[in-house]
């Protein structure tokens, strides 16, 4: 934790800042990029953080950006994350700056990497009063393309010269303005596919007699895992398996070959994900049989489990409460089964993810669009308290150095 005046100061010190985070939150919203190569972005980071003479590295299979900040003295070293990528999504919010490209900043990755850069700029005006480093990491890639894996791969978490003590990265969304969420233990949910394809023998659609019709196969399959669901697992260590996508004939009068379906899967547990790899096949396949079809199914697995530390999660929520008040911190009582590919750094070092929410003050936050629509809008006059919060996270964590009176 950090003291209190230092808390007030910091806070002021964004709040100069909101201005400048702002226009270049704006800029990153009206130019979106999609995957793991975003040149627009990546210039506009690194223009972000020239002035600031931090270690700045990029990446070599994607358009990351890594920046370390050395404080005066050696000691603890800690991560903060922003994601950078965008969604193929045509922009429908009707603001200025709205994206006209096809992409759409729908999910608030322009404001986490707005954000993050209000923090170096705070960090890094502290210099002198840090013992240790801040690593911070600009990720493409965390839609449905796994950055963070490559990141690593390329050493984000070694960038200070040590393996980072602790990480944090923090999303935005949709609820009450100005709240920040997080809870120890598993936060989001792990990210995974199944794929299913049911053969039968087709022929014409007014004698099913003479054929083997995988259609009916496939309908009661998708009624029947419904069930397998709720029989097969823990209430408490929830399965999430919805399906997402049919595919049979395209012809009115003729039964296919071969008809199926995919859907997404989420987990909270290793356990879950080995009973689902090691039953589902064998479920499938006898409701197959048993319409005389055969099946081919396919079990991917994706993102991890997001699992917050409980110190370091304890820590930020007494940080952000010591900052901001008791009112606007709370501890989330279950997780979400949506998923983040921060998992992957939380798998390596202990740290915390949080939400903050910043559904717009002249909107209803029951009724504001979530993340991924592409009338999502967030409240831009909240980077200020972002860029402090992650802050804050970062100096609870670094070790206070010796200034000169």
């Amino acid at each position: 934790m950090i003291t209190r005046e230092l808390a007030k100061a910091v806070r002021a010190e964004a709040d100069a800042l909101l201005p400048e985070l702002i226009a270049l939150r704006r800029r990153l919203h009206a130019t979106p990029e999609i995957g793991f190569h975003l040149p627009q972005t990546q210039t506009a980071v690194l223009e972000a953080l020239e002035p600031l003479g931090l270690e700045i590295t990029t990446g070599t299979d994607l358009s990351s950006v890594t920046a370390v900040l050395h404080g005066s003295s050696a000691g603890p070293s800690v991560l903060l994350r922003a994601d950078m990528d965008a969604l193929s999504i045509t922009e429908a919010t009707g603001l200025p700056y709205a994206s006209t490209n096809g992409a759409m900043h729908a999910c608030g990755h322009d404001m986490h990497t707005a954000g993050l850069i209000g923090a170096a700029r705070l960090l890094t005006a502290r210099r002198a009063e840090i013992a240790g480093s801040v690593v911070f990491m600009f990720q493409p890639a965390e839609e449905a393309g796994g950055g963070a894996p490559l990141m690593i791969r390329d050493g984000v978490l070694h960038a200070a010269g040590v393996r980072v003590d602790a990480a944090y990265g923090m999303h935005v969304g949709p609820g009450v303005r100005g709240l920040f969420q997080t809870r120890p233990g598993p936060i989001m949910a792990g990210s995974n596919a199944v794929k299913v394809r049911i053969r039968g023998r087709g022929g014409h659609g007014a004698r099913p007699h003479l054929s083997v019709d995988p259609v009916p196969a496939v309908a009661e399959l998708v009624l029947a895992l419904q069930n397998w669901v709720t029989r097969r697992f823990d209430v408490f260590d929830p399965v999430v398996l919805t399906v997402t996508k049919l595919f049979a004939g395209e012809v009115l009068n003729v039964i296919p070959d071969e008809a199926g379906f995919a859907a997404t899967l989420r987990t909270l547990s290793t356990a879950s994900i080995e009973t689902v790899r090691n039953e589902l096949p064998a479920f499938v396949e006898r409701i197959a049989a048993a319409h005389g079809c055969t099946a081919e199914v396919e079990v991917i697995v994706g993102y991890p489990v997001t699992v917050n530390s409980h110190a370091e999660t304890a820590s930020a929520i007494g940080t952000l409460r010591g900052m901001f008040g008791d009112e606007r911190v709370e501890e989330l009582a279950s997780p979400f089964m949506a998923s983040e590919d921060f998992s992957y750094v939380l798998n390596e070092v202990p740290g915390a993810f949080i939400f903050f929410r910043t559904t717009p003050a002249d909107l209803d936050p029951a009724e504001a669009e979530a993340n991924h629509s592409p009338r999502a809008v967030f409240d831009d006059g909240l980077l200020a308290d972002q860029a402090a919060a992650m802050a804050a996270l970062a100096l609870s964590h670094v070790g206070r150095a010796a200034v000169p009176a």
